[in-house]
């Protein structure tokens, strides 16, 4: 892989949005996407950026979405646009891309924590067994089961 000005700027943002220091990564992912402009994951994580850093939710969107455009088969894009939505507050949003996300790039677990990490289970059937006891783990399929039949799950 060439290492570029617009790669090496990409990493250094990528490193600092880790760390946690979304407002210094936004002149490196800034000038990554004025580099290159049309790569995907450099646009992708612009927009996590700029939602992390300065709440501009509708222009992280567009960046976010318009990065999964370009490539629907790249899991890590749909988890910065869910990233985006959550940030925002929009969790359902945030679910579907999630969604949109296992349709394109079914392989990649990362989707499925995130999913899990979104969305709220029920209590267990029994609050004095744990989650992970037989029984509670038997009735909670068949509660699902009879949940989804009847359309409520």
């Amino acid at each position: 892989m060439m290492d570029t000005e617009a790669f090496r700027e990409f990493k250094q943002g990528l490193t600092l949005l880790r760390d946690n220091y979304a407002v210094k990564a936004l002149p490196h992912m800034q000038r990554a996407v004025d580099l290159e402009k049309n790569n995907p994951y450099y646009m992708s994580y612009l927009g996590v950026v700029l939602a992390r850093s300065e709440q501009k939710w509708g222009e992280a969107e567009k960046l976010c979405d318009s990065a999964v455009r370009l490539k629907r088969n790249q899991a890590q894009l749909y988890l910065n646009l869910a990233e985006v939505y959550a940030t925002a507050g929009r969790r359902e949003e945030a679910v579907e891309a999630l969604q949109a996300g296992l349709k394109f790039a079914r392989r990649d677990i990362r989707l499925n924590i995130a999913m899990n990490k979104l969305t709220s289970r029920r209590a267990p059937v029994f609050s004095f067994l744990t989650r992970r006891h037989p029984i509670n783990r038997s009735l909670g399929k068949l509660r699902h089961q009879t949940l989804s039949l009847i359309g409520k799950a």
